[in-house]
């Protein structure tokens, strides 16, 4: 993908570096494929505020995105290549030969007019679907399934990709963006390839409305708080506040978020620290 960087016309683009958008095709969504979002404006039903900044927003519709790849052998054809509000890929729509359209998570290098299937018999071609027990090993691949039917739930992010590391009887082992080395059942599905937008970490905001533009208010900071609205609230001058903690009082910074004794636990052979998880 290609980067902007925009001129200092103004204070808020000095900073500015956006995304020149190369990749996408068209700026008109497939009609059939959209479904309207409802802002709440961090309001619960009775219309009281119950997440703090929440508010405004541009209006957009939600793209409904297939992360089953549940048609099976039959050929489809990537009609446009769209951008998505609703997340930091790019998207893919697909003309399948009985008619169907369904959009998917644009891997990177699909180009319009490729060819791409999902099934058992797919090549481990880029674009294509298929259960990791028939993919070669040192495999790139995304939309992963933790349960086999259940559709992709990892590695779905812009530029994102994790490692067919080996296969065993009932199990694949896969290493994750993270670097955590787990297992999955051989028998999930996985697409191939890299999610596409992998610049989408470089982008810079610029200024404070664009944050705005995305539905998200300012966050004011605990230490400028009073010590009755959060812990690290109130003191002389410019106090530090303390270990950083979040309003309730947890620790924000070392402590360990993961539930322990989860069941998942014996699926992860190394952690993103590169510590084996103690059985």
């Amino acid at each position: 993908m290609a980067l902007k960087k925009y001129k200092p016309m103004t204070a808020g683009t000095r900073w500015r570096i956006g995304n020149a958008y190369a990749e996408i095709t068209t700026n008109k969504p497939e009609k059939s494929l959209l479904e309207p979002v409802k802002k709440s404006g961090g309001r619960n039903a009775q219309g009281r505020r119950s997440m703090r900044y929440i508010g405004g927003g541009h209006k957009k519709h939600y793209r409904i995105i297939d992360f089953k790849r549940n048609k099976f052998d039959v050929e489809a054809t990537v009609a446009t290549i769209e951008y998505d509000p609703n997340r930091t890929a790019f998207i893919a729509l697909l003309h399948y030969a009985d008619g169907e359209k369904r959009y998917i998570l644009a891997p990177q290098g699909l180009q319009v007019g490729a060819k791409v299937i999902s099934g058992n018999d797919s090549a481990p071609e880029i674009g294509n679907a298929l259960p990791m027990k028939n993919m070669p090993l040192g495999t790139m691949i995304h939309n992963i399934e933790m349960q086999p039917g259940q559709g992709g739930k990892l590695v779905r992010s812009a530029g994102t990709s994790a490692q067919l590391a080996n296969k065993e009887e009932k199990y694949a082992v896969i290493k994750m963006p993270s670097g955590e080395l787990r297992k999955l059942l051989i028998n999930c599905y996985a697409t191939i390839g890299v999610v596409s937008n992998s610049d989408h970490s470089l982008e810079q905001a610029g200024k404070a409305g664009v944050n705005r533009w995305k539905g998200r208010t300012p966050r004011t900071r605990g230490v400028a708080m009073n010590p009755v609205d959060h812990p690290m609230g109130g003191g002389e001058g410019r106090a530090s506040g303390g270990h950083p903690r979040s309003r309730t009082g947890k620790y924000a910074k070392g402590e360990k978020t993961r539930t322990r004794g989860k069941g998942s636990d014996k699926l992860i052979i190394q952690r993103r620290d590169g510590k084996k998880l103690s059985k």
